[in-house]
């Protein structure tokens, strides 16, 4: 199995990988698909950079700008490569729609960075070196040189110049969109508390841990298409089409990039057809298609689990040792120095270092417990902070103690870090702002088809 580059989603701020399944499609069933508009150019013999034919024709034009039958051919062999679906009668037009699609999108993409290359006078398309760097990164990863995954494509009938060229709009896009929208993005933390909390509460209720694909309606030209797009992969699927090559190729989801895996979902999380096909659905169940507001969804259940019941605390402390019959002013001494280290600490992370710099306070890590578990006064100082937060002293018969909240979770589910949060949604809002960008492009976009 060779994995290469999937283009950006959005997903996460690094790199993104999708398998490429190199056991393709036999030739005559290529050929098959040269034949829907793109005859003479797919049956041509793979080379690194193949000469185009004298007998190609137009598929489409953007902006004046030609994409031949010739290029269409050779996005459909990579798309059927990394799909893992093997071709027949049925699925060749989505192929030939989807391949299309996106070297329409990737023309629309290379138009934009040029025009902004010159009226901003900067360098926004990769370089050559740039693009070959990737190629060796991929290789690397998959125990092969440059020249020997090349090869493993062409074996394929894919050109080389037909990965180098999705690579180079892959990786320019990605480029533009993060360093022009990116640093804007703030993600406040009321957005992650907010978060935080809607996770927590929603631990009680069933869970779904799913695999996800979206069709995106606007980007597929409308709901019948995108409709029927979608019939025709859930058979591929039901046919033995691996779910996270096809999520990978046709979703238009953030979680594209991990396959389509959307982990643990709770119920009410997903919009309410969605979530109305889970209930219906048992483990190990593959949806049919499910239309909703800007596309069409595609849900396979892999398990299933009733509400978390306990709530969970991790937290940490600072301490001051104090007798039970310990006098007001020796009380007052200690909590100055606890004081100290609330205000030197910004959370759970530094509290120990910030401890250990105040003499007589001693610090340590005190696990994760159930929160009805606890001693009343830690109880109470649990319940109402949020992760990241210090409490005032507390006073016991051993001592006066601050306590910070390092996280919470309800047991059963699985323990979302702030980071993890901000990430997630800083690859949505990233994610959502390309989505728009590229709508826009089309809508602006005089698009011939052929």
């Amino acid at each position: 199995m060779i994995r290469v580059p999937n283009v950006w989603s959005g997903a996460s701020r690094g790199g993104v990988l999708l398998a490429l399944m190199l056991a393709a499609a036999p030739a005559p069933l290529i050929a098959q698909a040269a034949t829907q508009g793109a005859a003479t150019a797919a049956s041509a013999p793979a080379a690194a950079a193949e000469p185009r034919r004298m007998g190609e024709s137009v598929a489409a034009i953007v902006n004046d700008q030609i994409i031949s039958t010739y290029d269409l051919a050779q996005r459909m062999r990579l798309l059927i490569a990394t799909s893992g679906v093997q071709p027949n009668e049925q699925n060749l037009p989505q192929f030939q729609r989807e391949a299309l699609v996106s070297l329409v999108d990737e023309r629309l993409q290379m138009l934009e960075l040029r025009r902004l290359e010159k009226q901003q006078k900067i360098d926004l398309v990769a370089a050559d070196a740039e693009v070959n760097e990737e190629i060796t990164g991929i290789a690397q990863q998959n125990n092969l040189t440059a020249e020997q995954f090349l090869s493993a494509l062409a074996a394929q009938g894919i050109s080389a110049n037909t990965l180098r060229e999705q690579l180079r709009a892959s990786i320019s896009w990605q480029r533009w969109i993060r360093g022009r929208y990116g640093s804007r993005l703030r993600i406040g933390e009321d957005q992650i508390k907010a978060t935080q909390q809607r996770i927590t509460a929603a631990a009680s209720k069933p869970q779904y841990e799913i695999s996800e694909i979206m069709i995106d309606a606007n980007r597929v030209g409308g709901m019948d298409k995108a409709i029927q797009g979608a019939n025709q992969l859930v058979s591929q699927i039901q046919g033995g089409a691996p779910f996270p090559s096809v999520a990978r190729q046709f979703s238009a989801l953030p979680t594209a990039a991990n396959g389509g895996d959307a982990g643990w979902v709770s119920q009410g999380e997903l919009v309410s057809e969605v979530q109305t096909a889970l209930d219906q659905m048992r483990p190990g169940q593959l949806s049919l298609p499910i239309p909703v507001r800007d596309g069409v969804y595609i849900v396979y259940l892999r398990d299933k689990r009733s509400g978390a019941g306990a709530d969970l605390v991790s937290l940490k402390q600072a301490a001051v040792a104090l007798g039970a019959q310990a006098s007001a002013a020796d009380i007052d001494a200690a909590k100055a120095k606890l004081d100290t280290v609330r205000t030197a600490a910004t959370g759970c992370g530094d509290l120990e270092a910030a401890a250990a710099k105040v003499q007589g306070v001693i610090a340590g890590d005190l696990g994760e417990a159930e929160i009805k578990d606890l001693a009343p006064a830690f109880r109470d100082a649990a319940q109402a902070l949020q992760p990241g937060q210090i409490s005032q002293p507390i006073r016991t018969s051993a001592g006066l103690h601050v306590v910070a909240v390092c996280g919470r979770r309800a047991s059963g589910s699985e323990e979302i870090s702030h980071d993890q949060i901000e990430n997630r949604l800083y690859g949505q809002q990233l994610s959502m702002i390309s989505r728009r960008y590229m709508r826009d492009l089309r809508n602006s976009a005089t698009i011939e088809t052929r």
